[in-house]
């Protein structure tokens, strides 16, 4: 495994198998879903580094679920079609998708696709820096400032603050960290979670604020607090 999480969003069942198939032999996880409400339940639910969006699908349309996910993130989409007019390829492209291949394709062709959306994706992560409200992190270096002072964090506490920047906003459960951070076959509980924001808003000291709880429920990563 890779650690990276595929979302596959096709109506076509034996088409969703090869996909898998080829996602999962390169080290990929996969989560599916069969309809565009399926696949909008899923992504509200996990986290994911790519989808994988066809158009045409039932209940609600992949046109509906790029904008539903370009309203909360800039995760790389790839469209599949059944069409090929370019006013579709352009609609795609407006909307935010970052590749589009039309039906027939090869699942060769795909899979080289989704390794250069993959690859351009991590070389612009590692280009810049990222700031969000007090605290500046450099994926590249893995350095980190907050409220203008240089933190000293553990591999594990970067990870940690690294996932909840890059998913701002958004409720975090203890078992996605868990799953995201430690990895799926992690043998530890919750309380695991728990010490390490603990001790990373403590080391982040006002800035940790933007780790906020959500009783009930988990974690949030605000901006602003």
């Amino acid at each position: 495994m890779n650690g990276l999480r595929v979302l596959i969003a096709e109506d076509e069942e034996r088409l969703r198998k090869i996909i898998r198939t080829y996602l999962q032999r390169d080290g990929y996880e996969v989560i599916e879903a069969k309809n565009g409400q399926e696949a909008i339940d899923l992504l509200d639910e996990n986290v994911v580094d790519l989808v994988i969006l066809d158009v045409m699908m039932p209940e609600v349309d992949g046109w509906s679920v790029l904008r539903h996910l370009r309203n909360e993130s800039d995760l790389p989409v790839i469209m599949l079609t059944a069409r090929g007019d370019e006013e579709d390829k352009l609609f795609g492209f407006e909307l935010g998708a970052e590749d589009y291949m039309t039906k027939p394709f090869s699942p060769r062709e795909l899979m080289a696709r989704v390794r250069v959306v993959m690859k351009r994706r991590e070389k612009r992560a590692a280009e810049s820096f990222v700031e969000m409200g007090k605290i500046v992190l450099s994926p590249q270096s893995h350095q980190v400032r907050a409220d203008g002072s240089e933190i000293i964090l553990s591999p594990k506490e970067y990870e940690l603050l690294f996932y909840f920047v890059n998913n701002a906003h958004r409720v975090l459960t203890r078992e996605m960290i868990l799953d995201r951070v430690w990895g799926y076959d992690y043998f530890g509980d919750d309380r695991t979670v728990d010490t390490h924001i603990k001790r990373l808003r403590k080391k982040l000291g006002v800035a940790g604020k933007q780790i906020v709880t959500v009783r009930g429920a988990g974690y949030r990563f605000e901006e602003d607090v």
